[in-house]
């Protein structure tokens, strides 16, 4: 699975960051993103781990803007 937050959609209010903190961070823009390392640098999209699926699906649906995009 992969994850990667839509920069023209997210409005940086932090909720994947507190439901999946070990993979989504507020950027220097004061949006989220990913946290490094990255499958792909130019969308700065993630592998997600096993052990965090859970969290990053439960993040992508709390997002109020649907700025989540998770690849199975």
């Amino acid at each position: 699975m992969k994850a990667f937050v839509k920069k023209d959609t997210c409005i940086g209010c932090g909720a994947c960051t507190v439901i999946a903190n070990n993979i989504f961070e507020i950027g220097d823009d004061g949006l989220a993103e990913a946290i490094a390392p990255y499958s792909n640098e130019e969308l700065k999209e993630r592998e997600i781990p096993e052990e965090e699926k859970e969290n990053v699906i439960d993040a992508a649906e709390s997002c109020p803007v649907g700025a989540i995009e998770v690849e199975q």
